[in-house]
């Protein structure tokens, strides 16, 4: 039988392309033969058990750590529900190996020659930092502002990013030049248009981390003593940013670098202006996973 990698590809080390016992990627536990094209990305391993209950047919259900994954059919449609963990640094593992399940021959430990794209939808909760809009309230990223600098660390053309908008941005903070260079990126058109046409689309910001590096001033004080008021101040294609989490910029960069589609969509449960804050949003969480499965099948 033929080999299915590039002539020539680059044989991994098993440094490098990490596996697990059973041959699976080491940390998500998956094979490119257990995902199915359409990806839903939750931070909390729990709500993967929203989506257990929405399936029709289950194929497994893995556990590593605080990743979880589920595999099944939803009205005939094949999906796999992923829990990510929180931050852009689980992403980086979490985006790194759905890629390599979909796109490396995990025997022959090299790239496949034929390129299978991947559908990422996110759906994750934020804080809003515009007063108008309300808690419990869902939105749709349209562009992501990585205030990570995750995808400084990978080779990648530098056209695939938003480089004029990032520029305004990088002017309209003026950061201290210590902090991680900033990077802008935009979600799948397609993706926006099938799922989240009806939400108001926003620009979101990804912090690397949830206090200081939100803005939040609990016994240490934060370096940026006004970073919600110039986000919040931003605004590029007529959008403003609006909501302000941990994981898209990441999602959005690695999505676009190696050729995926992706999309998040976020419950607002805390207004950064207002101070408003939401424990109980389980019940709403359920309702979007339901109309974005709808929305795809």
């Amino acid at each position: 039988m033929p080999s299915v990698c590039f002539l020539n590809s680059t044989i991994m080390k098993d440094s490098e392309l990490v596996l697990a016992n059973d041959g699976s990627l080491y940390h998500i536990h998956l094979t490119g033969e257990m995902l199915a094209d359409d990806v839903i990305l939750m931070g909390d391993p729990g709500r993967i058990d929203l989506m257990k209950e929405l399936l029709d047919t289950v194929e497994f259900d893995i556990i590593n750590r605080e990743l979880r994954s589920v595999t099944g059919t939803y009205h005939g449609h094949r999906f796999t529900g992923l829990s990510t963990g929180m931050g852009c640094d689980n992403i980086d593992i979490v985006m790194t190996e759905l890629d390599a399940a979909a796109n490396m021959d995990l025997e022959k430990r090299c790239e496949k020659h034929e390129h299978r794209t991947l559908n990422l939808i996110r759906l994750g909760s934020c804080g809003s930092l515009q007063a108008e809009i309300e808690v419990g309230t869902l939105v749709a990223s349209k562009y992501a502002l990585g205030l990570d600098g995750l995808i400084n660390y990978y080779d990648h053309d530098p056209a695939l990013l938003e480089q004029a908008m990032n520029q305004k941005f990088i002017d309209h903070m003026q950061f201290d030049p210590k902090l991680a260079q900033p990077y802008a990126v935009k979600g799948s058109r397609q993706l926006l248009d099938t799922v989240a046409f009806d939400m108001p689309k926003v620009i979101t910001a990804t912090a690397p981390g949830f206090y200081g590096p939100q803005g939040r001033n609990i016994r240490i004080a934060p370096s940026v003593k006004d970073l919600n008021e110039r986000l919040a101040s931003f605004e590029w294609d007529g959008t403003k940013v609006v909501n302000l989490e941990m994981e898209t910029s990441a999602i959005y960069g690695l999505s676009r670098i190696m050729g995926h589609n992706a999309l998040t969509i976020c419950q607002v449960i805390a207004n950064r202006a207002t101070g408003k804050f939401i424990n109980e949003y389980h019940e709403k969480m359920s309702e979007a996973l339901t109309m974005i499965m709808d929305r795809l099948s």
